[in-house]
């Protein structure tokens, strides 16, 4: 990494503070190829001007830039403006400083240099590092009680260990910031919150360092009431993304790409997938449609049978199949004659697949009317009650799991899902409701155990509105072909 530094001073009203902050920028940050930046948003005094009448009078010691927005574009979207030039000019680090002088440029130098020596990808100046140091510099009770609830909860709620969410001296690496969309972040106040999530979700490395408080004559222009809801807000949603139940794009941010299969559900042995294996008899051949990681086929490999397996692309080595073909199920036929085959599973793969009709009427038709061959197939339902609350509120938002996984076409429910089978000429022979998988998103604990415990009790009650995923067993119907074939012809 290089050493070009962004020095950014946003500015809003602050024509009583903005020389004096100037002037507080160290000369030791011209050890690094250092700019200044300075972002007057549309304010109603003589901030733009004051700045100006500085720089002329008292140059700065580095190339300074002073730019006036002729339309206020809110706190966040001023900070978006200042990382959009750090992009655009190739710094390697930008610093961030309020025009009014709370927080102290003169940290700058010592800051900066975890960023530049690739030891971080943010760092942050904390006032609350140091216990009760924040009231010895003046910040009111009330303030200083409302940042320690409200990092608290952020902390717990997204699993971060920060000592503070709301501190305004921040640096960031530009390099990480060319990662994030951080575009789509709100332009209020809560924006600070918003990139601390990105920056945690994309698993990249935090630093903070104490400062010191300091309290004065500038004016803060933060609604606490609607600034505390919208931190609420924002981390819940985050959270509640990582357990695929909402989707922002914003925060979809993870490190890893996203997977190119049919699906990304199958992370990990469900009891979706126990029921499965339970169903197919010991020694039997089983064709796995979609087979993606090889979890199933694997455990059925255990059971003795014989298993041929079905993707765009191959399972890990260590779960070798007995024969795996590589097909896309949405362009080619079958590339296996399935009718060779004792049981078919169809594991979460109708509702990715872009004519799920037409799919399993080639299938019936490739099964010959063969009555003993076994159907499996599971699907997600969209009907399941957090999906319908969710429709409530006005959220149907898609993720990368789940059932309003990314790569769905088409959606399924407890009626849907056996009519496209019985239309296709199956006979379904039994329909049962899967609980939700709690502890993928919350862990294997006693509470998951709980609400499993309790989702199968509702499940006796609805299971459309309980069942998280649909579990089919089916067989197909004889063809017409078939059944014109034995009919015995009349003399």
């Amino acid at each position: 990494m290089g050493n070009r530094v962004l020095v950014f001073l946003l500015a809003y009203n602050a024509e009583r503070f903005i020389q004096d902050t100037m002037r507080r920028i160290p000369e030791e940050l011209k050890e690094f190829d250092t700019h200044v930046l300075i972002i007057d948003d549309a304010s109603k005094d003589r901030t733009a001007q004051m700045a100006l009448e500085f720089q002329k009078s008292t140059p700065l010691p580095f190339p300074t830039t002073i730019l006036r927005n002729p339309v206020n574009q809110n706190y966040g979207g001023n900070v978006k403006l200042g990382m959009r030039y750090a992009i655009r000019e190739g710094f390697d680090a930008i610093c961030l400083i309020h025009g009014d002088g709370q927080y102290p440029p003169e940290k700058l130098p010592e800051f900066v240099k975890p960023l530049l020596m690739d030891e971080a990808d943010a760092v942050f100046g904390s006032r609350m590092m140091v216990p009760a140091d924040a009231l010895k510099g003046g910040m009111p009770m009330y303030k200083y009680v409302g940042n320690k609830v409200l990092t608290r909860f952020e902390n717990w709620v997204l699993g971060t260990n920060l000592s503070e969410f709301h501190s305004g001296l921040r640096l960031y690496s530009v390099r990480a910031l060319e990662r994030l969309p951080f575009h789509l972040n709100s332009n209020d106040f809560h924006f600070d919150t918003e990139i601390i999530v990105q920056l945690h979700f994309a698993g990249l490395r935090i630093k903070e360092f104490p400062i010191p408080t300091r309290y004065g004559e500038e004016v803060s222009h933060v609604n606490g009431f609607k600034y505390a809801w919208d931190i609420v807000k924002q981390a819940t949603l985050g959270q509640l993304q990582r357990l695929s139940l909402v989707y922002q794009r914003k925060f979809d941010v993870s490190p890893k790409g996203r997977e190119v299969l049919y699906h990304v559900g199958k992370m990990t042995f469900t009891e979706a997938h126990r029921m499965a294996v339970d169903a197919v008899p010991q020694g039997v051949k089983v064709l796995d449609v979609g087979s993606s990681d090889g979890l199933v086929g694997a455990a059925l490999k255990e059971k003795g049978c014989h298993v041929a397996g079905i993707d765009k692309h191959a399972p890990l080595q260590e779960r070798r199949y007995d024969r795996f073909t590589p097909s896309d199920l949405d362009r080619d036929p079958l590339p296996v004659d399935p009718s060779h085959y004792d049981v078919v599973l169809l594991l979460d793969i109708l509702g990715h697949l872009k004519e799920p009709e037409r799919f399993m009427e080639r299938l019936h038709e490739s099964l010959g009317g063969k009555p003993e061959t076994k159907v499996i197939v599971t699907s997600g339902n969209i009907g399941f009650i957090l999906n319908r609350l969710q429709l409530l509120f006005g959220y149907f938002n898609y993720g990368k799991r789940g059932i309003l996984d990314a790569s769905h076409t088409r959606l399924f429910t407890f009626q849907s899902l056996p009519r496209l089978l019985e239309e296709a000429g199956f006979e379904v022979t039994s329909v049962q409701a899967v609980p939700a998988p709690f502890e993928l998103a919350l862990g294997d604990n006693a509470f998951t155990k709980i609400l499993v415990a309790l989702d199968r009790l509702l499940l006796k009650l609805s299971r459309g509105l309980f069942g998280f995923r649909i579990f089919v067993l089916a067989r197909p119907r004889p063809t017409l072909d078939g059944i014109l074939a034995n009919a015995v012809a009349q003399e």
